[in-house]
């Protein structure tokens, strides 16, 4: 079994950290020792916004992790841009090797270390250096999030060349209605010819709805096909 998966998305605000969240509550009530880890997070102060977010979630406290929150988020950034850009801006640097610690350490005290991405997949830490990177060099499955809409199907299209082009396995993509807009014919059909034409399997839909345990309740089955994927 991997130690961590990572869950990317096609861009911002596509709904990685409910998806991150959510399946850390699945795993965690089917019984894995799981946590989650931000390796950047970027437009924040002091703690990981989305850290927490994960651990509400999860129906955990931040208490319940008050031994480990300092590796779950190892680079919190306050000006709200990509990573490189907002090292930058407060002069510091984004060292691989303190994320890769980092997550080590995690892996060391839980089952899984469910990772949520900055942004999608080619998002870049410094001049040289990408999220991609360091997902490849850790061999970590991927779970790729995508809005549902009009788009979509060449955002995912790349998202699945860039990993393959890095030998980074994706193992499931999640798909998220954030509207009740759009062709209904358009938003049935993108999962299809996705999966068609990637080899990548759509294992749900998340509707559009604001009610966490009504999303929760669809979540399930998509939480036990990536687990099915993840430990075969």
């Amino acid at each position: 079994m991997h130690k961590g998966i990572f869950v990317t998305g096609t861009d911002t605000g596509v709904g990685k950290t409910l998806v991150t969240g959510l399946l850390a509550r699945y795993l965690s009530e089917n019984g894995v020792k799981v946590v989650t880890q931000k390796w950047v997070e970027t437009g924040a102060r002091g703690e990981s916004a989305d850290v927490l977010s994960h651990i509400a979630l999860m129906g955990r406290k931040r208490s319940d992790f008050a031994d480990h929150l300092e590796d779950m988020a190892p680079y919190v950034l306050g000006f709200a841009a990509s990573p490189h850009l907002a090292a930058r801006m407060e002069n510091k640097r984004i060292d691989p090797a303190v994320i890769e610690s980092s997550f080590t350490r995690l892996g060391e005290a839980f089952d899984l270390v469910i990772i949520e991405g900055a942004g999608g997949m080619m998002v870049p830490l410094d001049d040289e250096i990408t999220v991609a990177d360091i997902v490849g060099r850790l061999g970590l499955p991927v779970v790729v999030v995508a809005e549902n809409k009009l788009g979509t199907i060449n955002q995912c299209l790349l998202t699945a060349e860039a990993a393959r082009k890095r030998g980074i396995e994706i193992a499931a993509l999640v798909l998220n209605r954030l509207s009740r807009s759009g062709s209904e014919q358009i938003l049935r059909d993108n999962p299809r010819i996705i999966s068609k034409m990637t080899g990548v399997e759509t294992v749900g839909e998340l509707p559009f709805s604001r009610d966490t345990e009504e999303l929760y309740g669809c979540f399930r089955p998509v939480g036990e096909k990536i687990w099915e994927k993840i430990i075969a």
